[in-house]
Protein backbone atom coordinates (compact mmCIF):
# COMPACT_ATOMS: atom_id res chain seq x y z
CA UNK A 1 0.00 0.00 0.00
CA UNK A 2 1.48 3.14 -1.47
CA UNK A 3 2.41 6.14 1.62
CA UNK A 4 -0.60 9.00 1.37
CA UNK A 5 1.67 12.40 -0.35
CA UNK A 6 2.30 14.67 2.57
CA UNK A 7 0.12 17.74 2.32
CA UNK A 8 0.23 21.18 4.04
CA UNK A 9 -2.80 19.89 6.51
CA UNK A 10 0.30 17.35 7.73
CA UNK A 11 2.72 20.04 8.32
CA UNK A 12 -0.09 22.02 9.74
CA UNK A 13 -0.47 18.54 12.37
CA UNK A 14 3.17 17.70 12.70
CA UNK A 15 3.55 21.74 14.17
CA UNK A 16 0.98 21.63 16.42
CA UNK A 17 1.43 17.94 17.25
CA UNK A 18 -2.04 17.07 16.80
CA UNK A 19 -1.21 14.12 14.28
CA UNK A 20 -1.42 10.05 15.25
CA UNK A 21 2.10 8.67 15.96
CA UNK A 22 1.95 6.99 12.85
CA UNK A 23 1.12 9.44 10.41
CA UNK A 24 3.67 11.77 12.25
CA UNK A 25 6.22 9.20 12.00
CA UNK A 26 5.57 9.75 8.03
CA UNK A 27 6.04 13.57 8.18
CA UNK A 28 9.20 13.44 10.11
CA UNK A 29 11.15 10.92 7.39
CA UNK A 30 9.59 12.97 4.81
CA UNK A 31 11.16 16.30 6.33
CA UNK A 32 14.74 14.46 7.35
CA UNK A 33 14.60 13.63 3.19
CA UNK A 34 13.40 17.20 2.53
CA UNK A 35 15.92 19.83 3.87
CA UNK A 36 13.97 23.16 2.63
CA UNK A 37 10.72 21.90 3.98
CA UNK A 38 12.21 20.86 7.26
CA UNK A 39 13.66 24.48 7.46
CA UNK A 40 10.18 25.89 6.27
CA UNK A 41 8.51 23.82 9.13
CA UNK A 42 10.97 24.47 11.79
CA UNK A 43 10.05 28.58 10.88
CA UNK A 44 6.89 28.23 11.41
CA UNK A 45 6.88 26.30 15.09
CA UNK A 46 9.04 29.42 16.03
CA UNK A 47 6.52 31.61 14.90
CA UNK A 48 4.17 29.33 17.33
CA UNK A 49 6.58 29.81 20.39
CA UNK A 50 6.90 33.35 20.05
CA UNK A 51 3.02 33.51 19.69
CA UNK A 52 2.48 31.55 22.70
CA UNK A 53 4.96 32.89 24.82
CA UNK A 54 3.53 36.66 23.76
CA UNK A 55 -0.04 35.92 24.66
CA UNK A 56 1.23 33.12 27.69
CA UNK A 57 0.53 36.09 30.33
CA UNK A 58 -2.93 37.03 29.42
CA UNK A 59 -3.96 33.07 28.86
CA UNK A 60 -3.00 32.49 32.83
CA UNK A 61 -4.55 35.57 34.11
CA UNK A 62 -8.28 34.64 36.20
CA UNK A 63 -11.18 34.81 34.68
CA UNK A 64 -12.78 38.33 35.63
CA UNK A 65 -16.03 37.93 37.51
CA UNK A 66 -17.92 40.44 35.43
CA UNK A 67 -16.93 37.15 32.47
CA UNK A 68 -18.64 34.39 34.60
CA UNK A 69 -20.65 32.49 32.36
CA UNK A 70 -23.72 32.00 35.90
CA UNK A 71 -23.26 35.65 35.83
CA UNK A 72 -23.75 36.56 32.44
CA UNK A 73 -26.64 33.95 32.65
CA UNK A 74 -28.53 35.40 35.64
CA UNK A 75 -27.89 39.23 34.13
CA UNK A 76 -29.67 38.11 31.06
CA UNK A 77 -33.13 36.89 33.13
CA UNK A 78 -33.67 40.23 34.73
CA UNK A 79 -33.52 42.95 32.33
CA UNK A 80 -32.59 46.07 33.84
CA UNK A 81 -32.45 49.64 32.87
CA UNK A 82 -29.57 51.74 33.38
CA UNK A 83 -30.35 55.59 35.05
CA UNK A 84 -29.92 58.71 32.26
CA UNK A 85 -27.04 59.63 34.22
CA UNK A 86 -25.21 56.72 33.92
CA UNK A 87 -26.06 55.69 30.73
CA UNK A 88 -24.96 59.00 29.60
CA UNK A 89 -21.79 58.37 31.50
CA UNK A 90 -21.56 54.89 30.11
CA UNK A 91 -21.90 56.90 26.62
CA UNK A 92 -19.05 59.61 27.46
CA UNK A 93 -16.92 56.02 27.82
CA UNK A 94 -17.70 54.71 24.94
CA UNK A 95 -16.36 58.02 23.43
CA UNK A 96 -13.74 58.11 25.43
CA UNK A 97 -11.96 54.24 24.50
CA UNK A 98 -13.37 54.94 20.74
CA UNK A 99 -10.94 57.75 20.57
CA UNK A 100 -7.81 55.52 22.43
CA UNK A 101 -8.53 52.76 20.43
CA UNK A 102 -8.57 55.32 16.95
CA UNK A 103 -5.13 56.79 17.97
CA UNK A 104 -3.71 53.34 18.86
CA UNK A 105 -4.40 52.40 15.34
CA UNK A 106 -3.41 55.65 14.07
CA UNK A 107 -0.37 53.78 11.84
CA UNK A 108 -3.04 51.59 9.67
CA UNK A 109 -5.60 54.54 9.96
CA UNK A 110 -4.32 57.78 8.71
CA UNK A 111 -2.55 57.13 5.43
CA UNK A 112 -4.27 58.59 2.24
CA UNK A 113 -7.58 56.48 1.47
CA UNK A 114 -7.04 56.57 -2.51
CA UNK A 115 -4.87 55.68 -5.07
CA UNK A 116 -1.42 53.33 -4.07
CA UNK A 117 -1.07 54.83 -1.02
CA UNK A 118 -4.56 53.15 -0.12
CA UNK A 119 -3.50 49.97 -1.68
CA UNK A 120 -0.41 49.12 0.29
CA UNK A 121 -2.09 50.50 3.77
CA UNK A 122 -4.79 48.24 2.73
CA UNK A 123 -1.75 45.31 2.11
CA UNK A 124 -0.16 45.87 4.99
CA UNK A 125 -3.31 45.34 6.94
CA UNK A 126 -4.23 42.19 5.62
CA UNK A 127 -0.81 41.21 6.39
CA UNK A 128 -0.70 41.79 9.90
CA UNK A 129 -3.96 39.92 10.16
CA UNK A 130 -3.82 36.59 8.33
CA UNK A 131 0.63 36.59 7.78
CA UNK A 132 0.90 35.52 11.64
CA UNK A 133 -1.96 33.01 11.61
CA UNK A 134 -0.45 29.22 11.50
CA UNK A 135 -3.89 27.52 11.67
CA UNK A 136 -5.50 29.25 8.07
CA UNK A 137 -3.38 31.90 6.90
CA UNK A 138 -5.36 31.83 3.35
CA UNK A 139 -8.84 30.29 2.47
CA UNK A 140 -7.70 28.12 -0.56
CA UNK A 141 -4.55 26.39 -0.35
CA UNK A 142 -2.29 26.49 -3.38
CA UNK A 143 -2.96 23.08 -4.20
CA UNK A 144 -6.48 24.43 -5.65
CA UNK A 145 -4.91 27.23 -7.22
CA UNK A 146 -7.31 26.92 -10.33
CA UNK A 147 -10.36 27.03 -8.21
CA UNK A 148 -8.41 30.05 -6.34
CA UNK A 149 -7.97 32.01 -9.62
CA UNK A 150 -11.47 31.58 -10.73
CA UNK A 151 -12.85 32.73 -6.93
CA UNK A 152 -10.96 36.05 -6.66
CA UNK A 153 -11.60 36.73 -10.38
CA UNK A 154 -15.02 36.19 -9.96
CA UNK A 155 -15.53 38.38 -6.68
CA UNK A 156 -13.08 41.15 -7.80
CA UNK A 157 -14.53 41.20 -11.50
CA UNK A 158 -11.33 41.12 -13.25
CA UNK A 159 -8.97 37.83 -13.75
CA UNK A 160 -6.40 37.81 -11.77
CA UNK A 161 -3.57 35.00 -10.98
CA UNK A 162 -0.79 34.74 -8.51
CA UNK A 163 2.81 35.60 -9.88
CA UNK A 164 5.11 32.57 -9.63
CA UNK A 165 7.92 33.82 -7.01
CA UNK A 166 10.12 30.21 -7.02
CA UNK A 167 12.72 31.95 -8.43
CA UNK A 168 12.95 34.57 -5.77
CA UNK A 169 13.28 31.41 -2.77
CA UNK A 170 9.27 32.12 -2.24
CA UNK A 171 6.43 29.39 -2.29
CA UNK A 172 3.26 30.38 -3.29
CA UNK A 173 0.71 29.27 -0.41
CA UNK A 174 -2.69 30.15 -1.21
CA UNK A 175 -4.84 32.69 -0.83
CA UNK A 176 -8.11 34.37 -0.11
CA UNK A 177 -10.92 37.88 -0.59
CA UNK A 178 -10.45 40.31 2.29
CA UNK A 179 -12.71 43.12 2.19
CA UNK A 180 -11.35 47.13 2.14
CA UNK A 181 -13.08 50.05 1.90
CA UNK A 182 -12.83 50.29 -1.83
CA UNK A 183 -14.70 46.88 -2.59
CA UNK A 184 -12.98 42.85 -2.24
CA UNK A 185 -9.41 42.28 -3.07
CA UNK A 186 -7.85 39.13 -3.51
CA UNK A 187 -5.01 38.27 -0.99
CA UNK A 188 -2.34 36.01 -2.08
CA UNK A 189 0.26 34.43 0.25
CA UNK A 190 3.76 33.46 -0.21
CA UNK A 191 6.90 31.98 2.51
CA UNK A 192 10.28 31.42 1.82
CA UNK A 193 12.52 28.44 4.01
CA UNK A 194 12.58 30.64 7.28
CA UNK A 195 9.04 31.18 7.43
CA UNK A 196 8.87 34.85 6.49
CA UNK A 197 5.64 35.86 4.65
CA UNK A 198 4.75 37.78 1.76
CA UNK A 199 1.36 38.90 0.75
CA UNK A 200 0.09 40.83 -2.45
CA UNK A 201 -3.21 42.54 -2.71
CA UNK A 202 -4.92 43.00 -5.77
CA UNK A 203 -8.26 45.11 -6.60
CA UNK A 204 -9.84 47.37 -9.22
CA UNK A 205 -8.24 51.21 -8.78
CA UNK A 206 -9.53 53.90 -10.71
CA UNK A 207 -7.91 55.86 -13.29
CA UNK A 208 -4.56 52.99 -12.19
CA UNK A 209 -2.99 52.18 -15.90
CA UNK A 210 0.92 52.48 -15.86
CA UNK A 211 1.33 53.76 -12.31
CA UNK A 212 5.09 53.54 -11.33
CA UNK A 213 6.29 51.68 -8.41
CA UNK A 214 5.29 53.54 -5.34
CA UNK A 215 7.32 52.68 -2.17
CA UNK A 216 5.17 52.72 1.24
CA UNK A 217 5.33 51.23 4.88
CA UNK A 218 3.05 51.19 7.72
CA UNK A 219 4.97 50.62 11.36
CA UNK A 220 7.48 47.52 10.53
CA UNK A 221 5.99 46.16 7.33
CA UNK A 222 7.54 47.85 4.02
CA UNK A 223 5.26 47.60 0.50
CA UNK A 224 5.72 48.75 -3.27
CA UNK A 225 2.43 49.64 -4.87
CA UNK A 226 1.32 49.65 -8.53
CA UNK A 227 -0.97 49.64 -11.32
CA UNK A 228 -1.56 48.39 -14.25
CA UNK A 229 -4.95 47.88 -17.04
CA UNK A 230 -7.25 49.15 -13.99
CA UNK A 231 -5.83 47.25 -11.43
CA UNK A 232 -4.09 48.28 -8.18
CA UNK A 233 -0.73 45.85 -6.63
CA UNK A 234 0.51 45.86 -3.65
CA UNK A 235 3.23 43.84 -2.05
CA UNK A 236 4.27 44.13 1.50
CA UNK A 237 6.23 42.17 4.68
CA UNK A 238 8.54 42.09 6.92
CA UNK A 239 11.66 42.31 4.34
CA UNK A 240 14.47 44.64 2.97
CA UNK A 241 13.24 46.94 0.77
CA UNK A 242 15.45 46.56 -2.22
CA UNK A 243 14.65 42.96 -1.92
CA UNK A 244 11.17 43.52 -1.84
CA UNK A 245 11.53 45.84 -4.83
CA UNK A 246 13.00 43.08 -6.88
CA UNK A 247 10.35 40.96 -5.59
CA UNK A 248 7.68 43.51 -6.94
CA UNK A 249 9.68 44.35 -10.46
CA UNK A 250 9.35 40.47 -10.55
CA UNK A 251 5.22 40.09 -10.09
CA UNK A 252 4.40 42.96 -11.74
CA UNK A 253 6.63 41.66 -15.16
CA UNK A 254 4.33 38.53 -14.72
CA UNK A 255 1.17 40.35 -14.57
CA UNK A 256 1.61 42.08 -17.58
CA UNK A 257 2.99 39.33 -19.46
CA UNK A 258 0.17 37.99 -22.21
CA UNK A 259 -1.73 35.15 -20.79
Amino acid sequence: MSQRPITEDDLHGFIDETLDAGRRREVATYLDGHPDVARRVAGMAEQRDMLRAALAPIAEEPVPAELDIARLIAARRRPARLPRWAAAAAAIVLVALGGLGGWSLRGLSQPSREGLAALTSEAAASWAVYAPDLVRPVEIRADDRTQLSAWVSQRVGRAIAAPDLAASGYRFMGGRIVATAHGPAALFMYDDDRGTRLVMLSRPLANGSGEPMLPGSVDAVSGFGWADNGLGHSVVGQLEAGSLRRIADEMRRQLKAPA
